[in-house]
């Protein structure tokens, strides 16, 4: 790369060599995520990797894709942006391992105003930490840099995963039956969902983001905001290997319960929240308090502190919480069950006894 310079190129505002710069800052955060079959290193025309598929019978390829959305506006306007990476991962894995696929790989597409390589390094480091704290490779990206299209300032990233499960372990949501249980695992706040009405809401390019608030138990609007989407894959992978009969599993993102709930259902069937069982956390009440919004609303647009919902047998139940609380999920609990009904998503104050 030593004799590669374009002056035309750089003076319609494309700086190649500052491209070069930011993939030596990174290659240091991408050796963190190597895993056995990793194949390729980054820098190279495609990312190579070699699965082990010992025991399966049949391997299905399970790929999702996300970005973070205007999450990255507060993370432009605070100047931190070493943890939407992990936003970014997490809003791709999360979504595979309903599935119950094992992520094995992720890339990046990172397009930025002006390529800052010290920035671009931090985002990565954010990706590399996502796919460490989910088990997968980080094998490839790319850094677009957008002159005149994009404010020097700006950049957006998404990127996708993928995954592998055996076949006949495809968790679908066929088998949810009624009686099942519905447990829930916490979220870390907001999660990358939800943002321009979060926007909206708090007036962010004209509030001060950094001031504690008493509201949010000393932290700030802009820390609480921030916290990065909550990676579910370990604990769930935890589930099938202890011999748990996962039934089904709903990622709760953009749309909140009543849109994410019911993709897991079998016709006929619903599920009921235990209105006593559900998380209560500061910033959703914030949000709901300064904008005036519904609580409908905000069940069906936020994630209300549960980011992950999964059905199984009702005597399965506690086994199942006691292998979450083990693999890192200490506030997982028993949040409803399945009932016969077509209205998707019910809340009740107790649900009534299944026979």
């Amino acid at each position: 790369m030593e004799n590669s310079h374009s002056a035309a190129y750089a003076a319609a505002g494309v700086d190649i060599e500052a491209g070069y710069r930011g993939v030596q800052l990174m290659k240091r955060h991408v050796a963190r995520t190597v895993i056995p079959g990793v194949v390729s290193g980054i820098g190279g025309f495609g990312g190579l990797f070699a699965p082990d598929l010992a025991g399966m019978k049949e391997p299905v390829l399970v790929s999702g894709t996300d970005g973070v959305g205007t999450k990255l506006r507060l993370a432009q306007l605070l100047g931190r942006h070493d943890t939407v990476g992990i936003d970014c991962v997490a809003m791709c894995v999360n979504d595979i391992i309903c599935c119950g696929a094992k992520p094995l790989f992720f890339l990046d597409y990172i397009a930025i105003g002006k390529n800052e390589p010290e920035k671009v390094a931090d985002i990565v480091s954010g990706v590399a930490e996502g796919c460490v704290r989910s088990g997968c490779a980080l094998i490839g990206g790319e850094t677009a840099e957008h002159p005149g299209v994009m404010d020097p300032d700006d950049y957006d990233i998404a990127g996708f995963a993928v995954g592998v499960v055996d076949k006949s372990k495809i968790i679908d949501g066929s088998r949810i039956q009624e009686g099942d249980a519905l447990i829930g695992l916490t979220s870390s706040g907001v999660h990358s969902n939800g943002f321009s009405l979060v926007r909206k809401v708090f007036d962010i390019e004209r509030t001060d983001l950094a001031a504690p608030m008493d509201a949010l138990g000393g932290k700030s609007l802009g820390e609480a905001l921030l916290a990065p989407t909550k990676l579910y894959v370990k604990p769930v992978l935890a589930l099938l290997e202890g011999g748990i009969d996962l039934h089904g599993a709903s990622h709760i993102t953009g749309g909140g319960f009543y849109e994410n709930v019911p993709r897991m259902l079998p016709e006929g069937l619903e599920a009921h929240f235990y209105a006593a069982m559900l998380p209560r956390m500061p910033i959703f009440d914030l949000i709901a308090k300064r904008g005036n919004i519904s609580e409908r609303d905000m069940y069906n647009t936020f994630n209300m502190g549960l980011g992950m919902v999964l059905a199984v047998p009702r005597e399965q139940a506690d086994k199942a919480l006691a292998i979450l609380r083990g693999a890192g999920e200490p506030d997982a609990a028993e949040v409803g069950g399945v009932c016969p009904g077509d209205a998707g998503v019910a809340f009740c104050e107790v649900c009534p006894p299944v026979v």
